[in-house]
């Protein structure tokens, strides 16, 4: 399996009520799906993008 983005986590702060931050990621979100007989991990959106262009085509 290959990972096809080059795409990273975001990193912020959790904030609680009292104000407090710690650090936070916003994991990618990805997906392993087959294209052209090879397994790839794919962002949601990225794979959106490949749908669109093979229906146009």
């Amino acid at each position: 399996m290959t990972k096809l983005t080059t795409r990273k986590p975001l990193v912020g702060n959790n904030v609680s009520h009292s104000m407090r931050h710690t650090k936070r990621r916003q994991n990618l979100n990805l997906q392993v799906k087959t294209v052209n007989g090879t397994k790839v991990a794919l962002t949601n959106r990225e794979w959106r993008t490949l749908n669109k262009t093979d229906k146009a085509a």
